[in-house]
């Protein structure tokens, strides 16, 4: 993953690599935290978080944040959280702008009959997220 932070929070983490960078707290911070998550011993992360985005797309994002370890929700479970039952398409979107991929758990998201649809680091890595969160 590629993680970037502005030396006081995480701004992003994308699936993918790119070039290491100049170490810092934050970003060592995330790191150990995403180890840990991937090798089964973390379900919430405290690194601070500073993700740029909408007031819409805020709390949605905060919204998923709220989505326990090992569930998932509906995007329609998702707009009713966010107060408009209707803004389902809009919460998919927000979904896919998400910058803190695993961190801000909008792969926890599923389509109303459990249908795996839609992540932006791709079904495959939505599958594996959702299983390793399931195994645990």
């Amino acid at each position: 993953m590629t993680l970037v932070s502005d030396g006081e929070a995480l701004l992003r983490a994308d699936f993918g690599g790119a070039p290491a960078a100049d170490a810092c707290p934050v970003l060592d911070l995330a790191e150990r935290e995403l180890r840990e998550y991937f090798e089964g011993n973390r379900r919430e992360f405290s690194v601070p978080l500073k993700p740029v985005g909408t007031p819409f797309q805020l709390r949605v994002w905060e919204a998923l944040r709220a989505i326990p370890y090992g569930e998932t929700r509906s995007y329609q479970d998702v707009a009713r959280a966010v107060g408009n039952e209707r803004a389902t398409r809009a919460v998919g979107l927000a979904n896919n702008r998400n910058p803190l991929a695993v961190i801000v758990p909008c792969h926890r998201v599923i389509g109303k009959g459990g249908s795996l649809v839609g992540y932006g680091g791709g079904l495959d890595n939505k599958r594996y997220l959702l299983g390793l969160e399931a195994r645990r």
